[in-house]
């Protein structure tokens, strides 16, 4: 379906497909009809009617997110305030102070004359950050805003285009990344290839389109096999398959790698009852294909930090191919579709308390949030440590640890609490004692040994940390004593 030829009928199926409250849909309807009255005489830059660009992203919201009423009228009322004569009493009054609180949360701030368009660029991201950390629903409605803008790119000059683009790249891919909201990313990280760089994005399509072309009745005969052995051992199962985006098949050739070479261009998805059947199933697979060890990997036990759990495997396929299978059952492979917003109608889960301690990026966001001076200060640690390459370790029990690349076990011992920093009398690094500006790698496991005698950390630590709340921890400390 083209977003162009939504209507209000087309959102409101798509609603019912997970909400069924009737009342709740009016509301939707007044939403829809209070923005096009708003928007009548405006028009996008394609020629469209205004109002196709909230009736879209509002659409995107229900098919990514699952949005509830309250997101979904927020989402249709988006550009209310800072586009039309809206008022924050108009909103309040209609629909509420919740609906209002999400269109404040991203609308672009006014009646502040900025001294470039960098600052008001970091002032507006700032904010949108702010309103994360507070409601969750704030940045999907910013992203699904933004997918439908980049879908819509065109219309814009050569130069905004590559503007929007990289700014979308730098900062929206990694938020719908640590969200889990993987679809997004895919599809944003494929948009900004198409205008950052044409040429390089035209020339791999084209050879991953034939690649995939020539592969694919490889791997429909490898889900054939699969499926016969696991019907032949009475396990039930779905079966479906998905090809990797342009840009990351971009990523892994730029690290030198042939597309022939990407074990994981191909993935067939197997999705089962329990986790028990999960790793029969990754038996019955190895009994058909070898698999290729290095490329093994428990996401059941050991989860992303984005709560992404799957077995993954790849193997060598028919004709010598790598071809990747992810097995998981129906709850994981929701989470998968959705990350985060999986949460939201889980009576269980107190979405921005509970998340917010697995989900670690929140608790970067917050603690960066609450220690910087200013905006600027903030997405400068924000980029620093969080909107940048990642490594993933784990403490002795298991537990993954995200850090930015180039971090020490200094950077560790402060992720885990400020108090075993303050006392870490040594650090061990994969069952060896190893010195405190060791750089970590990926998959490294860190023990870090305390001592209660020791009164606090020591200034050249500052030299040997990677991370500002390690570096703002010792400095803390350090200024007491003056």
């Amino acid at each position: 379906m083209s977003l162009s030829t939504i209507t209000i009928e087309d959102l409101l199926s798509s609603i019912i497909l997970y909400h069924d409250v009737s009342e709740d849909l009016e509301l939707v309807k007044r939403a829809y009809q209070y923005a096009s009255f708003l928007h009548r005489d405006q028009k996008r830059k394609s020629g469209e009617p205004y109002i196709v660009h909230p009736l879209s992203v509002a659409f995107i919201l229900t098919s990514f997110a699952r949005a509830d009423m309250n997101t979904i009228c927020a989402a249709l009322l988006h550009d209310a305030i800072e586009d039309t004569e809206c008022t924050k009493e108009d909103i309040i009054s209609s629909f509420g102070e919740e609906v209002y609180r999400l269109v404040d949360g991203v609308t672009k701030i006014r009646g502040i004359v900025f001294s470039s368009k960098e600052e008001g660029a970091i002032e507006n991201q700032g904010k949108i950050l702010n309103g994360m950390a507070e409601d969750i629903r704030i940045i999907l409605i910013k992203l699904a805003d933004r997918l439908h803008n980049m879908r819509t790119l065109e219309y814009k000059s050569s130069d905004r285009q590559k503007a929007i683009a990289q700014e979308t790249l730098d900062f929206y891919v990694p938020i719908a990344y640590y969200l889990g909201s993987y679809r997004i990313k895919n599809e944003l990280e494929d948009l900004c290839f198409k205008y950052v760089d044409n040429e390089k994005y035209r020339s791999l399509s084209h050879e991953l389109e034939d690649y995939l072309n020539d592969s694919k009745e490889d791997v429909l005969a490898m889900i054939k096999q699969v499926e016969k052995l696991l019907m032949a051992h009475h396990v039930t199962c779905r079966i479906h398959y998905r090809t990797k985006n342009n840009y990351g098949v971009y990523k892994r050739v730029c690290e030198g790698l042939k597309i022939s070479e990407i074990h994981d261009i191909w993935a067939i998805q197997v999705v089962v009852s329990d986790i028990p059947t999960c790793y029969q199933v990754l038996g019955f697979i190895h009994s058909l294909y070898p698999p290729f060890n290095q490329m093994l990997k428990d996401l059941i036990a050991k989860p992303k930090t984005t709560m992404y759990r799957s077995l993954h495997t790849s193997v060598f396929g028919e004709n010598g191919r790598l071809i990747q299978f992810q097995i998981r059952t129906e709850e994981m492979d929701e989470i998968a579709e959705l990350g985060l917003p999986y949460y939201w109608d889980k009576p269980d889960v107190i979405m921005n308390e509970e998340l917010h301690n697995k989900f670690q990026f929140f608790k970067s966001l917050v603690e960066a949030n609450q220690y910087a001076n200013n905006t600027k200060e903030f997405m400068e640690e924000a980029k620093s440590d969080i909107f940048t390459n990642m490594i993933y370790v784990y403490t002795p029990l298991g537990e993954v640890i995200e850090l930015p690349d180039g971090s020490t076990p200094i950077d560790f011992a402060y992720k885990i609490h400020s108090e075993i920093g303050d006392k870490m009398e040594m650090a061990i690094v994969n069952a060896m004692v190893t010195s405190f500006d060791r750089r970590l790698k990926n998959n490294d496991i860190v023990k870090i040994i305390t001592n209660d005698s020791i009164a606090g950390p020591k200034e050249e630590y500052l030299g040997m940390c990677r991370t500002n709340v390690a570096k703002r921890k010792i400095m803390e400390y350090l200024k007491k004593l003056k």
